[in-house]
Formats: structure tokens, C-alpha cells, sequence
């Protein structure tokens, strides 16, 4: 298959309320696609769904040839979730280590990794002392770690300021260029225009994707901004 992710027919239900309705999508192989709406409209539960630790209802999902939650995945997929599971009793280096542990062989060695999510000069401090910013990259770090195929990433550039947001979309792309699948979520539609294809959520539900361009085209509008209200506004 060239997909990364197939989802068909995606129910999930959460405390009587209906978050994902009927959700059928799928993320091709070495891209990176983007989830962009706004809080609420499901891109966390999808992100949860995917990796095998959301209770779905009913509908199916294959991740990478198997079903989501596999055994097999589990060094397969790099996550990074909002909150950021680091120790913060661990300096970066002693958390990066102690992951590394945990997954066995890594094409990226610790040292490298310090480097692209620039925690370099961070690596001896304690990860309770670590900024928001800073601990939320430590997180990423620990995401980038073992050989990961296909790498989740939930709103990863809160917080950060624009020249290492930049830095950072230009290091997911290196890692799509080798054949890793991204998979991003965002609400801020500026960051749209870096992915290679979009899927713009509302209530569980994608009311588009494609292309920046082909999307812009689409509605006739020049900025995602606009792009996504027109769409909302035609339901």
C-alpha cells in the first residue's frame, strides 16, 4: 500500500458525545500532511485513534500495513502529544538516553538530535528548570528517537518563536524527503502553506483537503484563513 494511514468509517464516542462521526481519510507515504481546525474538531482524538490508545465505536484503521495499536508499531511511530512526556526529574541528556534505551537502535544519535530541536546548550539542565518552549522541544526530541517511520506530531510548534518554527518545519521536511510520513496537527492556518496536503477538520468531520494550491483555487481565496471560513460557510 502507499498509504502510511487508512481510516474508514471512524466512530468514536466519548462521554456521550459523538467527537469523530464517520471519519474516512488516508495520509500517503513521505509527506507532510497537515490537520488544521480549530480546538474541538477532532485532531487529537484522530492523533489518539491512530496510535492505538482511543476506544473507537466502530470503523477501522491500518497503520503501515497493520492495525492501529500492533505490537509492531510501536518503534514505528515517533508521538508527540501536548503535553510533554519528558521526566522532569532528568536533565535532556538523562531523558533522551533513558528513551533511547527503551527503543533499542536509532538512526539519529542523541547528540544530533539536541542539535535539530536546539537544546544543545540545555543538555546537562534539569527538565523541570527547561521553559515551556524548551520542554516542549525536549518532547520532540524524544518523538525523533529510534527509527520511526511515521512521526505524529500535535501542534508541535506552540510556544515557539517564529525563526525556530521555521527551523523546525524546514527539519520535517528532511525527514519527509527520507521517506518518513508527518503528521501534523495545527489551528494556526499560517502554517498551513508548509504542508505538502492539508485536511481541514470541523466537528470530526474533514470538509477538505488537498494542496494549499489546489484548496486556494478551490474556493478562490488567497490565504487558508479564508480558505477554511469558505468552506464552513457553504455547509
Amino acid at each position: 500500500m502507499n498509504e502510511s494511514v487508512q481510516i474508514t468509517n471512524l466512530r468514536v464516542v466519548r462521554n456521550g458525545k459523538i467527537i469523530l462521526p464517520d471519519l474516512t481519510m488516508s495520509v500517503e507515504r513521505g509527506i507532510v500532511a497537515g490537520l488544521l481546525g480549530p480546538s474541538g474538531s477532532g485532531k487529537t482524538t484522530i492523533f489518539r485513534s491512530i496510535v492505538g490508545v482511543q476506544e473507537a465505536e466502530s470503523g477501522t484503521i491500518t497503520v503501515l500495513d497493520r492495525p492501529s495499536g500492533a505490537k509492531e508499531l510501536r518503534t514505528k511511530i515517533g508521538y508527540f502529544t501536548q503535553s510533554a512526556s519528558i521526566y522532569s526529574d532528568l536533565t535532556c541528556l538523562e531523558n533522551l538516553h533513558y528513551f533511547a534505551r527503551l527503543l533499542g537502535d536509532t538512526e539519529i544519535s542523541v547528540e544530533e538530535i539536541l542539535d535539530l530541536v536546539d537544546l544543545r546548550r540545555n543538555r546537562k539542565q534539569i527538565a523541570s528548570s527547561l521553559s515551556g518552549g524548551e520542554r516542549a522541544r525536549l518532547a520532540l526530541a524524544t518523538a525523533l528517537l529510534g527509527k520511526p517511520e511515521l512521526l505524529i506530531l500535535d501542534e508541535p510548534t506552540v510556544g515557539l518563536d517564529p525563526v525556530l518554527r521555521r527551523d523546525l518545519w524546514d527539519l520535517f521536511h528532511r525527514l519527509s524527503d527520507q521517506g518518513k510520513t508527518l503528521l501534523i496537527s495545527s489551528h494556526v492556518m499560517d502554517e498551513a502553506d508548509r504542508c505538502d496536503v492539508l485536511y481541514l477538520l470541523r466537528d470530526g468531520k474533514v470538509l477538505a483537503n488537498g494542496t494549499p494550491q489546489g484548496l486556494k483555487e478551490q474556493t478562490g481565496k488567497a490565504d487558508m484563513e479564508d480558505v477554511f471560513i469558505s468552506l464552513v460557510e457553504k455547509l
